[in-house]
């Protein structure tokens, strides 16, 4: 496994390194030379030593842009980008008691930090704001002159993440964008080591999971993704049904086939002021438990002895359908009013009922 770390300054990326090394035995790497132009030909060292020993764990804090992991980087299994931020207020802080300690080393101009300076250049590493940009800017702010219109290739192509938002997937051109693409974000806004340390414990860092995900995560994760394709007015819902880790079929909330979709005004409940939980009897929505079911049937072999996943609990409707049909455990991940009741039918079935939570 290889982990790059990125942040601003004194987000505490070092510190966060060093826990790595003691506490789960990461070697450090670094690239030869930060001096040389040709950044590429020691990133690629880089590469090819992490690459050649792939098996062992890795941290590093010398990829700091978007054109560092393109080598490749962001095309390895085995790489992990985590990205390590903090207020603004405290990296003052931190960065203030750094100079004061080190203070009879530093020239007489640089023992004092201002804040008004700090966040000029964190500005700068953040956002790629030099002097002359950020004079650009104010002055086009100043002359209320209107943006140009942005090209075809600025143009943001849009991709589904694992939360089930729609992110931008334009190439990130500032520290800043480049954290959003982070597979894991840290805010250390603690005080003390052992508390950065606390929590680094319960992220699980160095789980292989974090590379290739378990099957829970995985079957989840289609969850969102069909719930994606809901026409229900209140609420997206997906389910997977699957059997021996194969899936056999996915299913979605909306109305049925042929009618008019919920969105569209084709359930009045669903349309109307009704509160969650009432007036069941008139939507005419099916749930995505119900159409995956369906949709397996006994062309599939039905649903005897399958694992049904869903994004939300399963309500008590779904829950007798669940149990009639033979599944035989089921997994969610957000709750619902119901989750009591749905549970009392699953234990006196004997259905496996549980609720998966994320790393």
């Amino acid at each position: 496994m290889l982990i790059a770390l990125i942040g601003p300054t004194s987000a505490g990326k070092l510190e966060v390194a060093k826990y790595l090394v003691v506490h789960h035995n990461f070697r450090p790497a670094f690239i030869a030379s930060q001096n040389n132009t040709d950044a590429a030909s020691h990133g690629q060292a880089l590469l090819d030593h992490v690459t050649f020993n792939w098996r062992d764990n890795i941290v590093t804090l010398d990829l700091l842009t978007r054109q560092d992991l393109e080598i490749g980087f962001d095309k390895r299994p085995f790489f992990l980008l985590v990205g390590v931020d903090a207020p603004v207020m405290i990296r003052f802080r931190r960065m203030a008691a750094c100079m004061q300690a080190f203070e009879h080393v530093l020239e007489d101009d640089k023992r004092q930090l201002s804040l008004e300076k700090f966040l000029a250049e964190d500005d700068a590493n953040l956002y790629g704001l030099g002097k002359q940009s950020a004079a650009a800017i104010q002055d086009k702010a100043d002359s209320n002159s209107l943006p140009a219109t942005p090209s075809k290739v600025s143009q943001k192509m849009n991709v589904v993440q694992p939360n089930g938002l729609l992110a931008s997937r334009s190439a990130p051109s500032s520290l800043r964008e480049l954290m959003q693409t982070s597979t894991i974000i840290i805010n250390n806004q603690f005080q003390t080591i052992a508390s950065l340390h606390s929590h680094l414990a319960s992220l699980s860092l160095s789980s292989p999971q974090r590379l290739r995900p378990s099957w829970d995560t995985y079957f989840l994760s289609l969850c969102t993704l069909a719930s994606l394709r809901s026409n229900c007015m209140k609420r997206r819902v997906g389910a997977v049904l699957v059997r021996n880790n194969r899936v056999l079929s996915t299913g979605y909330n909306g109305t049925p086939r042929g009618l008019i979709n919920c969105a569209d005004g084709g359930c009045s409940r669903c349309n109307g002021a009704a509160a969650g939980g009432t007036a069941l009897d008139e939507c005419l929505c099916l749930h995505a438990e119900e159409n995956a079911l369906l949709e397996c049937g006994r062309e599939r072999g039905g649903a005897d002895g399958t694992v049904l996943y869903c994004n939300t609990c399963p309500c008590l409707r779904c829950a007798v359908k669940i149990v009639q049909t033979g599944v035989r455990e089921v997994v969610y991940q957000l709750a619902y009013s119901m989750d009591d009741r749905s549970r009392k039918i699953f234990q006196e079935a004997n259905v496996l009922f549980r609720q998966y939570h994320p790393m």
